[in-house]
């Protein structure tokens, strides 16, 4: 099999370039998260104040795995957990000052990032991309 055929191997390279290059900016940049931890800072920037579900929901990942993240990010000061005022099982999550300036300083670099993938390509290629993406994050 063609090495373009392997489409699982194909993809697992890709994300692994794209995590370490997005990694070095950051780091070369002072942004000290990974970047899913900045995924979850910016879903936070447009949904403050949502429920582990939600977060989950929106990020497309596992309760345990977005629990992890929030830990992480409250000891690292980004963001702030508080009861909910109808249900005490229920924690909020909140960005704060200091998250929402990481995220800020984050926004940028991930653009940047964003585009020079897209270099190179028709508007009607990456378009076709994102379909393939989709299709196929939605088969699993």
């Amino acid at each position: 099999m063609a090495v373009e055929d392997r489409l699982i191997f194909l993809i697992s390279k890709v994300y692994q370039k794209l995590i370490i290059n997005l990694q070095k900016a950051f780091s070369e940049s002072g942004v000290v998260v990974t970047p899913i931890q900045v995924m979850l800072l910016f879903f936070l920037q447009k949904n403050n104040g949502s429920s582990l579900t939600q977060i989950s929901q929106g990020l497309m990942l596992e309760n345990p795995t977005v629990t992890g993240l929030i830990d992480r990010l409250e000891k690292l000061g980004y963001v702030k957990r508080s009861n909910h005022p109808d249900d005490r099982r229920v924690y909020l999550i909140y960005l704060t000052e200091k998250g929402n300036m990481v995220a800020k300083r984050a926004l940028p670099i991930i653009k940047k990032l964003n585009e020079e993938i897209k270099v190179g390509y028709s508007k009607d290629e990456v378009e076709a991309f994102k379909k393939v993406l989709i299709g196929a994050f939605n088969k699993f």
